[in-house]
């Protein structure tokens, strides 16, 4: 009787031990997991230092679709970057800040942020915990002040619980709200697309036109277009006109230099189906549009990039109808529907 006891007793210990084990060996603010896909290139932003954990990335979301960032309350981030469309404002030439304020520029897609070295169509932002003051603090985007977006989390007790869940120092603070942002954003990765998967031999295949716009590409437009990112994150002027109502100068603006004059980021191509309108001020309405910009409408000037003059002193890339069609459905092999409608990123 008694050697069953002690084995009651030591059954009963065991479980205990084990459940309070359990318990305590869960995190309550575990990491998540950040994968680079194995066709990617190494990731810019340091991970490390802002580890991207499920209290994080529930802050980041939460604020990224907040008017409270915006002095009127309503324009938030994702205002301007809609998931369907690969997070731009979709059919919109340029983006409409609070009270209806226009700015001068579309609203550049979201996704594989974390191997992005510079941030804007001018590089403005190194660094991607930066890029959102940009934003925030401009007069025709969010028009609003830290100090007071600070206030007005601190007065939301949502808000005051969801920062001491996800920092250490439970503070609403300027550089918690900017980490939040981007554990949010650098897990927006873009690598599901048809031609992720032929790239990494996972069973499918181009069509001919595909095929057909893969060879043609490569020839004519991988050079700024380049790699799995689709773009060398390079500044060049394209040969667009001066536009007279904006007359945007391009990187020159942060830099300053004679030579940086009408020079923007190249964009990636990634989910370019789903991002128009296109160039940096939206001017170009479909594809077939910026194909026939640099068959033909190339506009010379002393920053325009040497790439599009040829040796016969004629500017332009020759395309056929055909081949511009081919391309283009090239171009459609980079839309990745399981981002766009990754679960994770929506709103609702």
């Amino acid at each position: 009787m008694r050697i069953l006891l002690y084995i009651y007793l030591f059954i009963f210990i065991t479980a205990c031990s084990s459940e309070n084990k359990e318990y305590v060996s869960i995190p309550e603010n575990p990491l998540l997991e950040f994968t680079v896909p194995a066709n990617f290139p190494e990731p810019s932003y340091n991970i490390s230092l802002n580890p991207p954990t499920k209290k994080g990335f529930e802050l980041g979301k939460k604020l990224f679709y907040d008017g409270k960032l915006s002095s009127d309350g309503v324009i938030s981030c994702g205002f301007c970057h809609l998931q369907d469309f690969a997070f731009t404002h979709h059919t919109h030439i340029v983006s409409h800040g609070v009270d209806g304020a226009l700015g001068t520029r579309n609203a550049q897609p979201l996704h594989n942020l974390a191997f992005m070295n510079e941030f804007t169509w001018d590089g403005a932002a190194s660094h991607l915990d930066l890029q959102p003051i940009i934003p925030i603090t401009a007069a025709v985007e969010m028009n609003e002040t830290f100090a007071s977006v600070i206030t007005k989390l601190e007065e939301t007790p949502e808000y005051v619980e969801l920062f001491a869940a996800a920092f250490d120092n439970q503070q609403i603070s300027t550089d918690n709200i900017l980490k939040a942002l981007s554990q949010f954003t650098i897990m927006m990765i873009s690598a599901n697309s048809k031609y992720d998967k032929i790239e990494r031999n996972e069973g499918t295949v181009f069509t001919d036109d595909e095929a057909a716009g893969l060879e043609l590409f490569t020839a004519k437009c991988a050079s700024c277009h380049s790699g799995t990112l689709f773009t060398d994150q390079s500044y060049r002027n394209n040969g667009l006109s001066i536009d007279p109502q904006y007359n945007d100068v391009g990187r020159n603006r942060v830099t300053g230099l004679a030579s940086d004059l009408y020079k923007f980021k190249v964009p990636s191509l990634r989910n370019i189906e789903l991002t128009f309108p296109y160039m940096h001020d939206g001017r170009l309405k479909t594809l077939e549009d910026v194909l026939n910009h640099y068959n033909t409408g190339i506009v010379d000037s002393e920053t325009l990039d040497p790439i599009f003059k040829n040796a016969t002193s004629t500017i332009g890339i020759s395309l056929s109808e055909i081949e511009k069609q081919q391309i283009i459905a090239f171009l459609k092999t980079l839309t990745d529907d399981t981002f766009l409608n990754d679960s994770r990123f929506s709103e609702f």
